[in-house]
């Protein structure tokens, strides 16, 4: 189906908190997987009290032994407690650069792009922080999206407006996703030129210190993650994203994915932690 990139080019705006939010917000009928891919190091081991393995580490050491099977990514996740499949990039930068270089190389191709020959697949990739000699630039140039997640505050726009340009020729749909209070959406696209560019407005993630709690594995409210004002912005995302990238109507429906259990989609609480 599709590869959606996420990352940001300053500060920390969200990228892994918005990438876990949307994949819990993905249409209904669809298989997303969340896939970390942040150069720096991942954040999703020390939230969930994932495992290090399987997650990215043995993903990549894998893709160089295999064959063509668009399953194998499938083989390298582990399950939040509600079902949401991710593959967790290791703590170490070193490591998480090393994996990274063989995501998108090799002779049967990119293992991201395998994964979504099969009907419904989205790879949501968390490619955290990211700048001209990022090794996660290669993950970001081969998705069929681009969301580039900034703060509307006069810092981050002002980073923004630097790496606006540059950023527009990274992918064949970049789009930017704002973060939090600051000026209108009208005001900074106008003022940065973004539409002229082609790198329009996908949409607008509140301040939601409760929801963002919520995807980030700490004490939630009691409502469920998806109904907080952060999830249920991210679901609209996820929708609008699943649009731009297959340029048809995404499909819609009440029974989840073949190979995917009910409530694959959900984040879990601080009560609910991940099965061991």
């Amino acid at each position: 189906m599709t590869v959606v990139a996420l990352c940001s080019l300053k500060g920390a705006p969200g990228v892994t908190t918005s990438a876990v939010a949307m994949a819990a917000g993905w249409p209904a009928g669809g298989q997303p997987v969340v896939v970390e891919c942040d150069p720096a190091g991942g954040d999703l081991m020390a939230r969930y009290r994932l495992e290090l393995n399987p997650g990215l580490v043995t993903l990549a050491a894998a893709g160089r032994r295999a064959g063509e099977d668009a399953g194998l990514i499938w083989q390298h996740t582990q399950r939040l407690s509600g079902g949401l499949p991710v593959v967790a990039g290791p703590p170490a930068a070193g490591q998480a650069r090393a994996a990274l270089g063989e995501l998108t190389v090799g002779p049967h191709g990119s293992l991201l792009r395998r994964a979504t020959s099969r009907p419904g697949v989205a790879v949501i990739a968390d490619c955290g922080r990211v700048d001209a000699d990022s090794p996660a630039l290669d993950v970001v140039r081969e998705a069929d999206v681009l969301l580039l997640v900034a703060g509307a505050t006069d810092e981050a726009l002002a980073h923004l407006a630097v790496m606006v340009r540059p950023v527009a020729g990274w992918s064949r749909r970049p789009r930017l996703v704002l973060v939090g209070p600051g000026y209108p959406t009208d005001e900074i696209t106008q003022a940065l030129g973004t539409d002229e560019l082609g790198v329009h407005v996908a949409g607008r993630i509140p301040h939601d210190p409760a929801g963002a709690r919520a995807f980030g594995g700490q004490p939630a409210p009691r409502s469920a993650p998806g109904r907080s004002r952060l999830g249920r912005a991210a679901a609209e995302l996820a929708a609008r994203v699943a649009r731009d990238a297959l340029a048809v109507a995404v499909p819609t429906g009440d029974s989840p994915a073949p190979d995917q259990p009910e409530g694959a989609n959900t984040v879990p609480n601080a009560t609910h932690r991940i099965p061991r």
